[in-house]
């Protein structure tokens, strides 16, 4: 089983969202064939509690935009590692301390990852250089 189309195109939207608001390190990963929760995580940080906050904020805004809520919210208030569940993806916004600790990217590493737009390759927009 691979992830729904429906799961790519929100995946697509929030690492947008989070890209917009300089994220670092924006990947997602199929996990649809490991659990039956959930098709997608997408993973990404911010070098600050407020960015957190912010790329928060944009993923919700988003999402909400194309007609979804999050059914679960974890962690808003530390700012440390925001969950934002959509059930059929699952957004992580960690702090980059806590993204190195806790390595998800190693726990998951086995599953495929998700190609993401050329605009938030490398966690930036594309006209961030410019």
């Amino acid at each position: 089983m691979t992830a729904t189309s429906q799961a790519h195109e929100l995946t697509t939207l929030a690492a947008q969202a989070a890209s917009n608001k300089l994220a670092d390190d924006i990947v997602a990963f199929d996990v649809s064939d490991r659990l039956a929760i959930t098709d997608v995580f997408l993973i990404c940080s911010a070098s600050n509690d407020r960015q957190v906050r912010a790329i928060v904020d944009a993923v919700e805004e988003a999402l909400r935009t194309a007609g979804e809520r999050p059914v679960r919210r974890e962690g808003h208030r530390e700012g440390r590692w925001v969950l934002l569940d959509y059930v059929e993806i699952v957004v992580h916004v960690q702090h980059e301390e806590e993204r190195l600790f806790y390595a998800l990217e190693r726990i998951w590493r086995d599953c495929p990852q998700i190609e993401l737009p050329a605009s938030v390759a490398g966690g930036r927009p594309a006209d961030a250089g410019a």
